[in-house]
């Protein structure tokens, strides 16, 4: 029996939607935008320290403190993070055969969470009071003593954040254990399904330290608590074991499906099968288990003491085996292809040597005598952005250029890709590699200037040239995507893909798949191409399909806990107006917020949503 739906339109449909590929396109929007947004950021750090002081000052400390705090936080959390959730809802339902995520209300709740906490976040910068205590928070800097209500921003924004991470790591893992077509074993899954299942099971482990230990801060903030607070018996290093215990496997959340998209373009484009599949799929479960090992590598320099140090040293080093099967593999897999040079796998080959680069790196700074020498230089920036930049962002612009046609049923124009990808990739190492240098030079991080004559001046100047080729770069990205708008139509398998997802239409229907695909191996859809055949084998007879309801309560659930995290951060607050003084000081604000969640909640828990169905006839009408 049909169960009729109301459909919207326009504004409204991407509101209510619980699709998860809209849901993907609306992760990618916005990680866009953050991604601009913290762009911006960085080319006004680079311009500042672009001439030694007195030359050319655009930034006060202050500022450059709060740039520089808002820079890194909304590139890890805001920018990073979801584009690759984005990546993960376009492709790992389509690659494992299902017709959505296990919960598609719960997929729209965690975009909008984070959404909302991201742009709580930003708001500080309307409100003359942004987080200025680096990306990492460290106390006693984000206590009430020595930061004023920028901190509370950080602490509150990233928290309703969290949650949309937290959720949806929950749903993948449910998704990727309980939805596979019949056929697909766990060892048939593509690599990047294995990479977003593990990185699901990180996420379940690490963002609860997070949460914890942001409401640790709150606490501390807004309530006078003493976690961090010496004074009042608290221990301010407490929080850098909290934050590191999560900062550390954030890393892998963030670069393992990064290594799956690679492993799923390199084969495509070199025209053979990925080498060595199994040792990949361990390779990436260790890397997981050790991700959780190394966190104290940061805190080399805190005096945990020699043995501390040395067993966080080798732990660090350990890690550095599954990831070098995993480079071997993907050289092994290139060796002897007949290999297609497009944008895609630009990025994807210039993703190997620049992620080696900052592993190398990586391995240096796991050296505790070392690390005391480099720790807090210039060095340390340059690894790490080697890393994050030269692993993570790379291989997600290759994963955009490949799935491009599948998300949005448009060609993303070559040339102007290629264009894109040189001004990036030369501005990239323009940018970083002399970085190392200038930390062994003496240079720290964290300056906001420096005296001239220090042998500092030429190597800022080159790598300040370079952040704007990287930015001419991401504006010729932004041009091609607009652009792709009126491109030519993209085929259903644009690349001769190997995996499910270039099976069907592109841009995919709503129900994905008509009848689940029957999964004879792995790299499911080829082994179907090689039989001859250009669709895959249903693995059921056409039959009606359910569909969930879109819905508006995840948007009001969001919005409700961001009019809330203003109603705590300005709880106390002296304002000139005694209206304002009597809203906020008994905190009807909070209340007000957090009465809109629960009451969303509620609706969602006492309305029975039976969704809807898509008929046989429709589908036949959609040939």
């Amino acid at each position: 029996m049909a169960h009729s739906v109301k459909k919207y339109r326009g504004l409204m449909d991407w509101i209510t939607t619980v699709d998860h590929k809209k849901i993907g396109i609306l992760y990618f929007a916005a990680g866009g935008l953050f991604f601009v947004i913290g762009g911006i950021e960085a080319l006004l750090i680079r311009l500042q320290l672009m001439f030694p002081k007195g030359t050319f000052d655009i930034l006060d400390g202050q500022t450059y403190n709060e740039v520089m705090t808002m820079h890194g936080t909304t590139m890890i959390f805001l920018a990073a993070m979801p584009l690759v959730f984005g990546l993960m809802n376009a492709v790992v339902p389509l690659q494992i055969g299902a017709r959505d995520v296990a919960f598609p209300f719960l997929n729209s709740l965690g975009f909008w969470t984070f959404f909302f906490g991201g742009v709580l976040l930003n708001i500080s910068w309307f409100t003359g009071t942004v987080p200025d205590i680096g990306w990492t928070a460290y106390a006693p800097l984000s206590g009430q003593e020595f930061s004023g209500t920028g901190s509370d921003y950080y602490a509150i924004g990233l928290q309703i954040a969290g949650i949309g991470t937290l959720v949806g790591g929950i749903n993948f893992l449910v998704t990727i254990i309980n939805m596979r077509a019949p056929g697909m074993s766990f060892m048939r899954m593509p690599l990047f399904t294995w990479t977003s299942f593990i990185t699901s099971g990180i996420i379940l482990f690490a963002f609860p330290a997070l949460a914890v230990g942001l409401i640790y801060i709150s606490f501390d903030r807004l309530f006078d608590a003493n976690f961090f607070v010496t004074a009042t018996g608290g221990n301010a290093i407490l929080w850098e074991h909290i934050f590191w215990i999560f900062g550390h496997p954030e890393v892998y959340i963030l670069v393992l499906p990064a290594f799956g998209a690679i492993s799923e373009i390199l084969p495509t484009f070199a025209r053979k099968r990925l080498f060595g599949y199994s040792s990949m799929v361990f390779a990436t479960a260790l890397i997981g288990f050790l991700s959780f090992m190394v966190w104290a590598h940061h805190m080399f320099t805190v005096g945990m003491g020699d043995i501390a140090n040395a067993l966080f040293g080798v732990a660090t080093m350990l890690i550095a085996i599954p990831t070098g099967i995993k480079v071997f593999n993907w050289l092994f897999t290139i060796w002897g292809g007949k290999i297609q040079f497009t944008t895609a796998m630009l990025y994807a080959t210039s993703f190997i040597p620049t992620f080696v680069m900052g592993g190398v790196t990586g391995v240096m700074l796991a050296i505790p005598p070392a690390d005391f020498q480099f720790h807090d230089s210039y060095f340390v920036v340059a690894h790490f952005h080697y890393v994050i930049v030269g692993g993570i962002v790379l291989s997600l612009l290759a994963a955009a250029y490949y799935w491009w046609p599948k998300m949005f049923g448009r060609m993303l124009n070559e040339t102007l890709g290629k264009w894109s990808f040189w001004l990036f990739f030369i501005g990239f190492h323009l940018t970083f590699f002399i970085q190392h240098f200038l930390g062994l030079w003496g240079m720290p991080r964290r300056v906001f200037t420096y005296l001239p004559n220090q042998g500092w001046d030429t190597a800022n100047f080159v790598s300040s040239i370079g952040a704007f080729f990287m930015a001419a770069g991401v504006i010729v990205i932004l041009i091609n995507a607009i652009i792709s708008i009126k491109g030519p139509k993209a085929p259903a398998d644009p690349w001769d893909g190997r995996t499910l997802e270039w099976s069907i239409a592109s841009p995919s229907p709503e129900y994905n798949f008509k009848q689940l695909p029957l999964v004879r191996g792995l790299d499911a859809f080829w082994l179907e191409k090689m039989d001859g055949k250009k669709e895959m084998t249903p693995a059921e007879p056409l039959g009606p399909i359910h569909m969930p309801s879109p819905s508006i309560l995840p948007f009001f659930m969001s919005l409700g806990l961001f009019i809330a995290g203003f109603g705590f951060m300005y709880r106390g607050y002296e304002f000139e107006s005694a209206f304002m003084n009597n809203l906020f000081g008994y905190n009807i604000i909070a209340i007000f917020g957090l009465a809109i969640t629960l009451v969303c909640m509620f609706l969602r828990s006492v309305y029975d949503d039976h969704g809807y169905h898509i008929e046989v006839e429709e589908l036949q009408k959609e040939g």
